[in-house]
């Protein structure tokens, strides 16, 4: 059965290419939005927080701040709607889920950036 599932998400779902983050990175996620007749980009930028899932069913969570109010928003993968990721900053974090980054404010919410 898995096999199945396999062939059918390589075959038929279209693949698209983004470059490689993890936790603690810095992006910028472009996606469309439909307000009725017309459509327009629109960017979140953030922090992620997590990657999950593999394959088709792959998503990931970006936290930014808005005011003094934290807004998380799960992206899929292969969302039709998604344009482009672009990588603003390479975090240093020793975890693959940095929830504790929700509880931090002010300078302890700094994540260490890696220089390439």
């Amino acid at each position: 059965m898995d096999s199945l599932i396999q062939f059918v998400e390589d075959e038929f779902v279209p693949k698209k290419e983004f470059p490689k983050f993890s936790a603690g990175d810095t992006i910028t996620v472009y996606y469309e939005i439909k307000e009725g007749e017309k459509t327009r980009t629109q960017f979140f930028k953030g922090i992620v927080i997590q990657r999950r899932g593999s394959g088709s069913t792959e998503t990931f969570t970006i936290r930014k701040m808005s005011g003094t109010v934290g807004v998380e928003r799960i992206f899929p993968v292969n969302m039709p709607a998604l344009q482009k990721v672009e990588v603003n900053k390479k975090g240093k974090v020793r975890r693959a889920r940095i929830f504790y980054f929700r509880e931090l404010t002010g300078k302890k919410a700094r994540i260490k950036e890696i220089r390439s």
